[in-house]
């Protein structure tokens, strides 16, 4: 009898500390329409000497968002992009869908935030599996009106793409 209640007494700790350990420090769910939010305005990327990237972003409606971009190189317009952002319930992510005016194809993407100033934007072929993304772009919130873009290849530091600077 002493060896049955010595036998399911050490049950009941296994128990009790493996369920413990699981339930320690869960990360809090981080609020992608919230965070989504600090894109809105108009922001300047000047890429090269002659090059400027002018990027606006409005609220569409109710989480949706719409993204005009231009890439003006002496004066001169030399592509121009739109693309709309919707937010994904199911998995908690943006879903873009971005088309050029020299192009008809359509480009689908991820963007989802990974900590309050930082998220990810990578093909939508790899929403299930981000690591698995042979590029990758994180963007990074210096401050309310300034964040920075790097690109990655094969999980690995490509370059500062650029530093993008609010104008309004």
């Amino acid at each position: 009898m002493k060896k049955l209640s010595l036998t399911i007494t050490f049950v009941v700790f296994l128990l009790i500390s493996s369920n413990g350990t699981q339930a320690q420090t869960p990360q809090a769910k981080l609020n992608q329409l919230e965070l989504v939010k600090q894109f809105v305005g108009t922001w300047n990327n000047e890429t090269k000497k002659d090059t400027t990237m002018l990027v606006e972003i409005t609220c569409f409606k109710n989480g949706a968002y719409e993204l005009n971009n231009k890439t003006i190189t002496k004066g001169k317009t030399i592509s121009e992009r739109k693309t709309l952002w919707g937010y994904d319930k199911k998995t908690g992510k943006f879903i873009l869908g971005s088309i050029w005016n020299n192009s008809p194809d359509i480009a689908l993407t991820v963007l989802y935030f990974t900590s309050l100033n930082t998220c990810e934007y990578y093909p939508y072929e790899y929403i299930s599996n981000p690591e698995k993304a042979g590029s990758k772009t994180v963007y990074e919130f210096k401050s309310p009106d300034q964040f920075i873009s790097t690109t990655y290849r094969n999980n690995k530091p490509a370059g500062i793409s650029g530093t993008y600077n609010r104008i309004k």
